[in-house]
Parts: structure tokens; C-alpha cells; sequence
């Protein structure tokens, strides 16, 4: 980032920010403790430049509060998957700066496991496990490729769990191998996982896999990628809800949050419905992921009422015009 930070803070400058920059240390949840004492500190926006994990910690040390930060990203990751969602530029920080810049924001729903918040995926099961596996260096050095690979080796040895899981309309209990709480339609690097997803509705999309049958399950990866039909598969469960409660038991089973170890089941999942309002490319977002107005849009509204409210009320001339003749 030190090469493009000048070139970021005049972008936000002009855009009319005063600014500031804090550069993360090795100390343990160093972004997240900056990110609250920002917070409490006044200031109108909190950018994270960074990748998911980065990401993760700012919303861990704001959304606590009462009073919440507008939040940027600048993507600087490897995967990347909430600026992919937000449609924000993840190969220029300058061009990712300037969509900050325009003000266009998105009310997001912030997730909620036990007592930590996450932004975009948790998930169970052995293939969840991926992300502890891929050492960093091929992150840095492949991106989600490093994923893909990792996960090919694994799927031979994908076992099923008999899982629990509670939510909105119903009750799962058998045997399954994995299931996803996902927040946004990207997902290690895929966006037709959820295909239908809402970034500001209260709710999750709930997906469970509950084969574990390897020819099964690249079956079901194709019809992922044949444009998200795998939704309508009988060996998925694929539901909307707004709270989760997951568990396993009599097995361990631990717990992916944003790509890292979330502690294992069970684990209570709960949706915060528009919790943080989130800088975002949202000329270029469908409007059925988006069910809010933007902030721009709600102005304009506002102004309109406004000005509407100020026209002289028709009924005060009423009494001065004359009747007409028939």
C-alpha cells in the first residue's frame, strides 16, 4: 500500500475528508482495536485496506458500538470476496479509492457467530477446513487457485458429519458433509454459490450439503458453475433465514469465519440486518441484491418531501377563485 497511500489520502482529501493513516501492527487485533478507538474518537469513515481478514477485524471493532463509521475498503488481499460483491475495483487502490469517494453506500448486514461478527462466509465441514491448509505463500502467490487446489486433494477424504442445524422455518438433522451461512454472492472467489443474494435483507443464505459422495459433489460444483443450479438439487438444503444454531454432536467440528478458525460448534448464528453502511460500487450492483435505498438516493427523496412540503397548500386559493358560471 505504501506506493498508492499519497495517491489514496489526496483522492479523500478532494472528496472533502480530512484524513488519517494507521499502519497495522504484529500485535494481535491490531486493525480491530484501532478500528473501535476510531470509532469512539468521532470519526465519519474507517477504509480498510486490506484483504477479508483485514476487513473482518475493522467490523469486529465497530460493530459493538451504538454509533458506527461508514466503512471503506481497498481491496489488498488475495481473494478478496466482499470488494468482489461490492463491485469495487480489486486491482487498483486508486480506482478502489474513487469509488469511496463517490459516496455511493449500501446498509449491510453484518453476521454474527457466538461473539465474534463476520462479513461474508461461515462455514462446517471438512472442506471448510481448506483455508487453515494453504500456506500463505501460495495465497499471496495464486489467490483462490491456491483454494481450488487444496480442496481437489481433499475431497477424496470428505467424510460426513451427522450435523444439527436450526433455523428460521425448520430443522436439519442427519448426515452431511459441509453447510455455508453466506452474506454475499461471493464465495471463495465464486459468485454463483448464492446467486440470489440480498446484501441487506436480514438474511442468510443457508447451505447444506449433505452428500459426501465425491463423484456427487463435483456434480454439484459443475451445476455451480453452469449458472447456480445447484439451488434447486435435492441433495441441498438451500434456505433463507436469520438465525442459525449449528452443532455436531458427539464430533468436532470446527468452525470457518471469514476464511479463518472461528472456534468450533456449536455455534449461534444471528443476521444484523443494515448494521454498517458500507462504501460500494452500487451503479454496477443488481437491484435485487439491494432492497435499501443508497444514501444518495435516500437524500434525494428527502429533499424532494422537503421541497414538496414547501408549495403553498392548494386549498388556501381554493376560496379566493370564483365559482364559474354553468
Amino acid at each position: 500500500m505504501k506506493k498508492d497511500l499519497i495517491g489514496i489520502l489526496d483522492i479523500m482529501e478532494n472528496a472533502g475528508y480530512e484524513t488519517s493513516a494507521f499502519a497495522t501492527t504484529p500485535e494481535e487485533n491490531s486493525a480491530q482495536n484501532e478500528a473501535k478507538r476510531a470509532a469512539k474518537d468521532g470519526f465519519d469513515l474507517l477504509i480498510a485496506a486490506g484483504g477479508d481478514g483485514t476487513i473482518n477485524e475493522v467490523v469486529n471493532g465497530i460493530a459493538p458500538l451504538a454509533k458506527r463509521p461508514k466503512m471503506g475498503i481497498i481491496p489488498a488481499g488475495t481473494t478478496n470476496d466482499y470488494a468482489r460483491a461490492l463491485k469495487i475495483p480489486r486491482e487498483d487502490p486508486l480506482a478502489a479509492a474513487k469509488v469511496i469517494a463517490k459516496g455511493q453506500t449500501v446498509k449491510m448486514d453484518i453476521g454474527q457467530a457466538n461473539e465474534n461478527y463476520f462479513v461474508n462466509i461461515a462455514a462446517g465441514g471438512l472442506l471448510s477446513e481448506i483455508t487453515y491448509s494453504v500456506p500463505s505463500e501460495l495465497k499471496s502467490q495464486f489467490g483462490y487457485l491456491a483454494y481450488l487446489a487444496k480442496g481437489a486433494e481433499l475431497l477424496p477424504r470428505i467424510k460426513p458429519l451427522d450435523m444439527h442445524i436450526e433455523y428460521d422455518e425448520g430443522i436439519f438433522d442427519g448426515q452431511a458433509s459441509m453447510f455455508f451461512v453466506a452474506m454475499t454472492n461471493s464465495v471463495g472467489g465464486f459468485e454463483q454459490i448464492v446467486p440470489d443474494a440480498s446484501l441487506d435483507d436480514g438474511k442468510f443464505t443457508l447451505i447444506i450439503v449433505k452428500t459426501s459422495n465425491l463423484v456427487e459433489i463435483l456434480h454439484l460444483i459443475r451445476k455451480v458453475f453452469n449458472g447456480g443450479k445447484h439451488v434447486d438439487d435435492s441433495r441441498i438444503v438451500y434456505v433463507k433465514t436469520s438465525k442459525i444454531v449449528a452443532d455436531a454432536p458427539g464430533e468436532r467440528m470446527m468452525i470457518n469465519v471469514d476464511g479463518e478458525y472461528g472456534g468450533d460448534a456449536p455455534m449461534t448464528f444471528i443476521d444484523h440486518k443494515q448494521h454498517i453502511e458500507m462504501c460500494a460500487n452500487t451503479d454496477q450492483i443488481p437491484d435485487s441484491a439491494i432492497t435499501a435505498e443508497n444514501a444518495l438516493a435516500q437524500d434525494a427523496r428527502d429533499r424532494f418531501v422537503h421541497e414538496m412540503e414547501q408549495l403553498p397548500d392548494q386549498h388556501e386559493s381554493d376560496d379566493d377563485a370564483a365559482t364559474p358560471e354553468k
